[in-house]
């Protein structure tokens, strides 16, 4: 695969920018293709052309047809499914059944979208003798999705399906480390037959300058971002001036909190799940165990013994229990952060860390990390590591866990574990995050919204709410006046 080279997509068209990069495994840091890469020119050419689709095609009013591509783009994405989960565990370095979960989300969420492109309505009323008046929702015009490398073929659609189903045209920012996913999916989504050109434009860059165009362009008025809460902040500054519209999913530093009555058997696999899924480069990671002073000395035995057995490995070999980082220095972040938490006194359960001998040596591989805290202010408590790397904190009393688990600038996700439903709703309506699991972790429903409290995020992606980034609200005013006698 190491001759491949991919193109953008914009209007229909394979573009190539003549500035190649290169692809690579994370799992060998073997050459696996080059891309071209995209910036500011290729955000121009999309936004132009998103633009006249807007403005020159049926697409802003025609909801059948919108509804027709999103079902054609759920059929496609289902027909080409094995060679993307392929692509995807390659480049990203997922095992292979996490690629395959993320792929298996897509079309469902297409589906639901297209189904809300034909129930979309507004409202009409009398609300005088002779006066009538009309809501509609019309689409805000061309919408920029910045998508981060993580889960990018998701995290891509669950932006992309409700901008297209409010009517919505898009250029679309894919990273450059996962290039040849990106081309992949653009491919595949040019299989879609009813899709006008210059609806979907997408480009490659891992670099910023088509990132910063998007959201610094007046002819782009909203912004659909996955990605960290310092980058939010910056583009948020960046599109004020122009009152640009942002949908932010950010950081996040979910906590699972286990109380003493908590069937330990389902926690201890499903803490390892949320730790190491995405090598714990997930915003729902589940990075913070605060678990009840009479389980904590049994729950901690049980998880070190499981987290030490964790075997990371290739994607390509199915004895592998988690991936690679998605590149090296990463792997020094990562490490960084664990070294500076012990020099602060944070105490070593699993050390973990980078694989510096043997084969796997080669790669971006990083072994789960356990510390136990007793500082709830230490940085690597309060910062995102996005790394598998989790901290553990006691509590005693249902007060101090909400406490605990509340003293955080991010409110993504939570998980709560007990047996007493009473405690578990009681917690919930406590906890200040978008979303949390009871006695589970990482649930997500296409029909249901999810997003983020205070410096996780603003806006809703998921169910109904996720369109209304990407509409305008219109009162007409009728005057017929009354019946003249």
């Amino acid at each position: 695969m190491n001759n491949t080279k991919v193109l953008n997509w914009i209007d229909g068209l394979w573009l190539d920018s003549g500035d190649y990069k290169d692809s690579i495994d994370p799992a060998t840091y073997e050459l696996i293709g080059r891309y071209a890469e995209g910036g500011l020119a290729e955000a121009q050419q999309g936004i132009d052309a998103a633009q006249r689709a807007f403005t020159h095609t049926p697409w802003k009013d025609d909801s059948q047809l919108r509804a027709q591509v999103l079902l054609e783009l759920a059929d496609v994405f289902e027909l080409n499914a094995a060679e993307l989960i392929d692509t995807l565990a390659l480049e990203n370095g997922k095992i292979r059944p996490e690629a395959a979960f993320e792929v298996g989300m897509v079309p469902s969420k297409l589906r639901y979208y297209a189904a809300l492109a034909r129930t979309e309505h507004g409202r009409a009323a009398q609300p005088r003798p002779g006066k009538i008046s009309l809501v509609i929702r019309q689409a805000v015009g061309v919408a920029g999705i910045i998508v981060p490398w993580n889960s990018p073929v998701v995290l891509m659609i669950r932006s992309l399906a409700p901008a297209l189903a409010a009517g919505c045209t898009t250029v679309i920012k894919m990273p450059g480390q996962t290039a040849q996913t990106n081309a992949l999916v653009a491919r595949i989504m040019s299989e879609a037959l009813s899709l006008p050109r210059g609806v979907i434009n997408l480009f490659s860059e891992q670099g910023a300058a088509g990132s910063i165009h998007l959201v610094e362009s007046p002819k782009v008025p909203v912004i659909s971002f996955t990605g960290s809460t310092g980058t939010g902040r910056a583009i948020s500054a960046a599109g004020a001036q122009h009152l640009k519209r942002f949908g932010l999913e950010l950081g996040g530093k979910t906590p699972m909190l286990v109380f003493n009555d908590a069937d330990l058997d389902a926690v201890v696999p499903t803490l390892v799940k949320a730790l190491t899924v995405f090598s714990g480069q997930f915003c729902m990671t589940g990075s913070r165990l605060l678990v009840q002073r009479d389980v904590a000395h049994t729950l901690t035995e049980r998880l070190a013994a499981r987290l030490e057995a964790v075997r990371v490995g290739p994607a390509a070999d199915p004895a592998s229990d988690m991936g690679p980082l998605i590149d090296k220095p990463n792997v020094q972040r990562v490490n960084q952060v664990v070294e500076e938490a012990i020099a602060a006194g944070a105490q070593v359960i699993v050390r973990g860390g980078p694989v510096t001998d043997g084969p796997l040596a080669k790669g971006a591989f990083y072994r789960p990390t356990l510390l136990r805290v007793s500082d709830p202010e230490m940085a690597i408590v309060q910062r995102e590591t996005f790394g598998p790397v989790l901290t553990l904190q006691v509590f005693d009393s249902e007060a101090e866990a909400i406490e605990l688990a509340n003293n955080s600038e991010f409110g993504l996700a939570a998980s709560v574990w007990t047996r007493d439903i009473d405690r578990s709703l009681r917690v919930a309506r406590e906890l200040e995050a978008g979303t949390v699991w009871v006695n589970d972790w990482a649930v997500v429903y296409d029909e249901f919204e999810e997003g983020g409290f205070k410096q996780s995020g603003q806006g809703r992606l998921n169910g109904v709410a996720a369109m209304d980034d990407f509409v305008e609200y219109k009162h007409i005013a009728l005057n017929p006046g009354r019946r003249q006698e």
